[in-house]
């Protein structure tokens, strides 16, 4: 059966099923993953893509396998090893998380899906959070790969049904691109029942399992006749859609998100609306440019169909109107075509003259990572830092990391400081769970290399920074079932490291002594700082300590640690603010009343300060 006689047939059972829910992009990419019958998913999790696995996980363990891997090429590994014995699979990433899984993508886009694999994958335009702004589209060119970009979350859903029958019809892993945008968006959906697929069993051909470069160059033209067979799929698929409008001075070539974006702001130009942006629909392009004056790419980030637009030989625009960063919105996309002379210019709003309230991110009150980084400053060491909560030691009034450039970089970049020569210690700072996903490498390097270097491994006993997804260090899986736990300290005397040391952050003073003491050694030494975070997965709160107003000298050792139930007070010393303790934020950690030289920060049971 055609993949559109299947569409057909599931439209055809969601109207007499229908179910309308309210979703996010990322539900409704789990749910539509769900109902296509898929048996093993597998992701690491990262923002904006968190949500797809831990939706997953809400259904039944008896129609799919959901868990959290160890980075995201485990992940994708495991998906196809899964696609290997034949059933339909799902690996989850953000952008970045394809850089990661990005050797084993494109093997296996010359291997090819025996059972349907589907690869999630959201970019992060506009760089909420994450280190870079890239788009996924260009990986998918380079790898060969079919990428779909769904518009809001009803086609979410729809798209990765319709990725799995167009990963089994042409043999070949899809990818399905969303972004922030898409991700966290929320609407009605219509939602339709699981459909059970058979295991199609092992694959069980090595001639094309087994990437040899004998079998590899025999490979290579498949995929190469596969993207033309792909492309004639694009333009008659039902996912791409053609809008007419009533003003044929311009056409609008678009896809994904962008596409709302465009009916908002434009709607009388017609619109040509593309079902992923590679492999190509050249001739639905070359037919939709025929009818309309001049032609004008709408899309996020890089010039992708811009620039293949272009290479047909067909005059297209784009981004010498939008920009080529950050996220699209109505208003840019206004102003690009007032620029290209199709509408008037927006009429600018009046400014509103409010200064904004300074508000720089912070840890959040009681921390471990703040103690870790407050004795960090005082051992006057480089820092290598690394991807988390903690990067926000970086700015003030912390200030103790000098450098961070992606998961797992830490270490390896400074075994390099090392080996360059410094006068200062150095230092790389890694969480618990990156130090899983790509820092246990390097420090077998840094061994093996005999560096002079400190890891502080900030443990801080869950993935925090993309909101309490537990890991191989937790001793729960993704369903919250025990599990077993690594040992850090075991792991590092593994490797060979003789000078490993475990420490409770809020014990400020043994910490510095500590840190001191491993700066001092020759060779590799390490460190794991070891306290639960505050917030994931309990909120831990203990009983508040206040300021001794009376005492307080204003130093502003305590304001130094940048918690956020730390303020000043009205009350001056010698000129300068003294502090006061926000009681209802504040959680007893006591890290504070360590730093503070006079005493005057005290538990409130021991009687009110005053």
């Amino acid at each position: 059966m055609s993949i559109d006689a299947v569409q057909d047939q599931r439209a055809e059972t969601r109207r007499r099923t229908a179910e309308a829910l309210p979703l996010t992009g990322n539900e409704a990419i789990a749910r539509g993953a769900w109902e296509a019958g898929v048996k093993v998913a597998a992701a690491y999790p990262g923002t904006p893509s968190t949500e797809i696995l831990e939706s997953l996980a809400t259904y039944d363990p008896a129609d799919i396998t959901a868990q959290w891997s160890v980075n995201e090429k485990v992940a994708l590994d495991t998906a196809i090893g899964a696609s290997f014995a034949g059933v339909r699979t799902l690996a989850a990433m953000k952008h970045v998380g394809l850089n990661v899984a990005a050797d084993s993508l494109m093997s296996f886009s010359y291997i090819g899906a025996h059972g349907g694999l589907v690869l999630v994958v959201c970019d992060d335009p506009g760089i909420h959070s994450s280190q870079n702004e890239q788009d996924t589209r260009l990986f998918a060119r380079l790898a060969g790969v079919p990428v779909l970009e769904p518009a809001d979350a009803q086609e979410a859903l729809d798209y990765v049904k319709a990725a799995f029958d167009l990963s089994e019809q042409f043999d070949t892993p899809v990818i399905l691109r969303g972004t922030t945008r898409l991700s966290h968006t929320r609407s009605i959906v219509t939602v339709g029942a699981r459909t059970e697929t058979a295991s199609r069993g092992f694959i069980g051909d090595h001639t094309r399992t087994v990437t040899i470069p004998a079998n590899a160059r025999r490979l290579h033209p498949k995929v190469i006749a596969r993207e033309a067979a792909l492309s004639q799929w694009m333009v008659t698929s039902p996912l791409t859609k053609r809008d007419d409008g009533t003003d044929r001075r311009c056409g609008i070539v678009t896809s994904g998100l962008a596409y709302l974006y465009v009916k908002e702001a434009a709607p009388q130009f017609p619109v040509l609306k593309l079902a992923g942006s590679y492999p190509l629909a050249a001739d639905a392009i070359r037919d939709f440019a025929a009818t309309v004056e001049r032609v004008i790419v709408v899309e996020e980030l890089e010039p992708v169909l811009e620039e293949a637009i272009r290479a047909m030989g067909i005059p297209a625009e784009g981004k010498s109107l939008f920009p080529r960063l950050g996220e699209l919105s109505v208003e840019l996309l206004r102003e690009g075509l007032a620029k290209a002379g199709l509408v008037d210019m927006p009429v600018p709003l009046a400014p509103i003259d409010i200064t904004p309230m300074a508000r720089p991110p912070v840890l959040c009150s009681g921390c471990p990572h703040t103690a870790s980084f407050y004795a960090l400053r005082s051992v006057g060491a480089h820092v290598a830092g690394d991807i988390g909560c903690y990067t926000l030691a970086a700015i003030d009034p912390l200030r103790s990391m000098d450098t961070c450039v992606c998961m797992g970089a830490s270490i390896g970049n400074a075994v390099g400081m090392a080996k360059a020569g410094t006068e200062k210690p150095v230092v790389a700072t890694i969480g618990d769970s990156t130090f899983l996903h790509s820092g246990i490498p390097p420090l077998i390097d840094a061994v093996y290399n005999k560096a002079d270097l400190t890891v502080l491994i900030l443990d801080n006993h869950i993935t925090a920074m993309t909101g309490g997804q537990d890991h191989p260090g937790t001793g729960r899986d993704l369903r919250g079932a025990a599990a077993p736990r690594v040992d850090y300290a075991a792991l590092c005397r593994a490797i060979g490291i003789d000078w490993v040391r475990v420490v409770d952050p809020y014990e400020v003073g043994r910490l510095l002594q500590t840190l001191r003491e491993a700066t001092a050694h020759r060779g590799v030494s390490v460190i794991i700082a070891s306290r639960p975070c505050v917030l994931d997965p309990v909120k831990i709160k203990g009983a508040p300590v206040a300021v001794r107003a009376s005492a307080c000298i204003a130093c502003q050792s305590c304001m130094n640690l940048g918690c956020p139930s730390i303020t000043w007070s009205g009350e001056l010393f010698e000129g300068r603010h003294k502090v006061t303790i926000d009681a209802t934020t504040c959680i007893g950690c006591t890290i504070c009343a360590q730093v503070c030289p006079t005493d005057c920060i005290q538990p409130v049971t021991r009687g009110a300060p005053n």
